[in-house]
């Protein structure tokens, strides 16, 4: 565009150079040897804007050459530019991998920090950035937060992703999907998502269902799993054995292995079963000793009791021997306030 404006100035100028030396000063013609080599003869005001041309000739090419690296530079931020809108996309939904190549150094920098970052809009930002890009991503945030169930296939993301486990729980919380399709897919659905289903599957699948998923087993869905045995129901009816290897798949602290006694002790397990099971477990996990007290104490059956603390050091199991001193007294307090 200046070009073509510089273009006209100059033939204007050049015209009128001509035009002068024509009128006002001379019409005479000369010849001129270039290197050696006549040239034909010319008038004089045309020689006088032959430099002038040349200079224009020189000048354009100038201009030319540093207006096309301009434009190679603008093309280069022009595409930084829809770089770093991808990035901030990716940043936006989380994505594990991420790799872009940014050729202005200004862009470079802002990329490497977009590649480290996730980020969450706050509040109701959709529809400010003015990108249709971004603001469709923001778009779909929103719906999934909202609880809405939204297409994120076109972007390609893992099935651990957190808009996408969040995503697929709507459409699990809406009746999409079942807790069945999920868990039987481990490959499509993230363990976190199918551990949730698990623990609404648990209160009503049978035995064989449930050990079909065992690997899926978390503290909560063993309470669950334990609360209905021999309950009216949704009833279980499972043996010692089969409840040991339950329990024993998961890494329990002396605190779990109580509280899986206080749930028991809440359901419908015969005392007897209930026992024996705490007795199987503390001859093979120690930290099991606890809850076998907890149990017996529950229970009032004193006699294991006093032959479990009579021959114990006198550092260990305090709390129980405290609460057994204060029942020998009459004192009736909660046994929970001593585990």
């Amino acid at each position: 565009m200046y070009i073509k404006r510089y273009t006209i100035t100059a033939l204007i100028l050049m015209a009128s150079l001509g035009a002068f030396v024509y009128t006002y000063v001379t019409q005479e013609t000369t010849s001129i040897d270039l290197f050696g080599i006549p040239l034909p003869a010319l008038s004089i005001a045309v020689w006088i804007v032959v430099p002038v041309f040349i200079l224009y000739v020189a000048s354009v090419l100038h201009m030319s050459f540093y207006s096309l690296l301009g434009s190679m530079s603008l093309r280069k931020y022009e595409k930084d530019y829809d770089k770093i809108i991808n990035a901030i996309v990716d940043a936006y939904l989380g994505k594990k991998s991420r790799s872009h190549t940014f050729k202005t150094d200004r862009y470079a920098l802002l990329g490497k920090l977009l590649e480290n970052t996730t980020m969450f809009p706050v509040g109701n930002v959709v529809g400010l950035t003015s990108n249709e890009k971004v603001d469709g991503v923001l778009q779909i945030i929103e719906d999934i937060k909202n609880g809405d169930v939204v297409d994120l296939k076109p972007y390609n993301l893992l099935k651990d992703n957190e808009l996408v486990v969040q995503n697929e729980r709507n459409q699990y919380k809406k009746g999409i999907l079942t807790a069945e399709s999920i868990l039987s897919n481990s490959s499509k659905y993230a363990d976190v998502l199918r551990e949730e289903a698990y623990i609404d599957y648990v209160q009503t699948a049978s035995i064989s269902n449930l050990l079909k998923y065992k690997g899926l087993l978390t503290k909560e869905s063993l309470y669950i799993i334990l609360a209905r045995v021999n309950t009216n129901e949704f009833a279980l009816e499972l043996k010692n054995e089969e409840l040991l290897s339950l329990i024993n798949s998961l890494n329990l602290s002396v605190a779990d292995y109580i509280k899986l006694s206080a749930v028991i002790a809440s359901g419908g397990m015969l005392p007897e079963q209930r026992i024996k099971l705490f007795e199987m477990l503390s001859d093979e996990k120690e930290d099991a000793i606890d809850s076998y007290l907890y149990t017996l104490f529950d229970l009032e059956m004193f006699a294991p009791v006093d032959s479990i603390l009579d021959n114990s050091s006198d550092k260990e199991y305090q709390n129980f021997k405290a609460y057994r001193a204060l029942k020998s007294c009459n004192k009736n307090f909660s046994i929970e306030i001593f585990v």
